[in-house]
């Protein structure tokens, strides 16, 4: 975590936040992200991650922010895909789905890996996997409490837009988010952990 991180971070959320669609939304939809920030600055001394991570982290917090701004089912360039495509629905949230797979993977790939919580490459992956499925159930709960608790103003935070499966389909892009993340960046994080004096 450097000073070029920290300034695109800071950067896209004050961008997010200047004439969002709606502020409610923006601020539920950013929080994971500056919470995510705070803990990054907390712990990079004790604990700093891979530049892999960092570089994840940074990509998700961007999505977040983009759906913040916009809102997940107004997102222009999603918008102009939808109409390209005559499709149902906006989805630029399932890219938010996947990455909710693909980034928290790697991040819990490295705690445990690091803090040797987990003997045997099979169950890792299988407790990766959980992990993710996990967090995504949780924030399907989120998503569910804010609508109970806040009733109005919550559709964009939802983003559902009249999808009766959404929420199950949210699980899937995560799973399939998280596999694609071992699949495709376990390697790369093994030479990473390597390189930083950790397996």
């Amino acid at each position: 975590m450097n000073k070029i991180w920290i300034s695109i971070f800071l950067a896209v959320l004050v961008w997010s936040a200047i004439h969002p669609k709606d502020y409610l939304t923006w601020l539920l939809e950013t929080i994971p992200a500056m919470i995510g920030f705070v803990v990054l600055l907390a712990t990079h001394g004790r604990f700093p991650l891979t530049l892999l991570a960092y570089v994840l982290i940074l990509f998700h917090s961007i999505i977040l922010m983009v759906g913040g701004h916009f809102t997940y089912a107004e997102e222009p360039f999603f918008n102009w895909l939808k109409t390209v495509f005559d499709l149902e629905r906006n989805n630029y949230d399932k890219v938010g789905h996947f990455a909710q797979g693909f980034v928290p993977v790697i991040i819990a790939r490295e705690i445990l890996l690091r803090k040797q919580i987990v003997n045997g490459r099979r169950w890792l992956n299988f407790f990766l996997v959980c992990i993710c499925l996990a967090i995504s159930a949780c924030y399907e709960l989120i998503e569910w409490a804010a609508a109970v608790l806040c009733e109005q103003g919550t559709e964009a935070f939802l983003g559902t837009q009249g999808y009766v499966w959404d929420t199950q389909s949210d699980m899937v892009y995560a799973l399939v988010g998280a596999v694609c993340g071992l699949v495709l960046l376990s390697r790369v994080h093994d030479r990473q952990l390597n390189l930083s004096g950790v397996s």
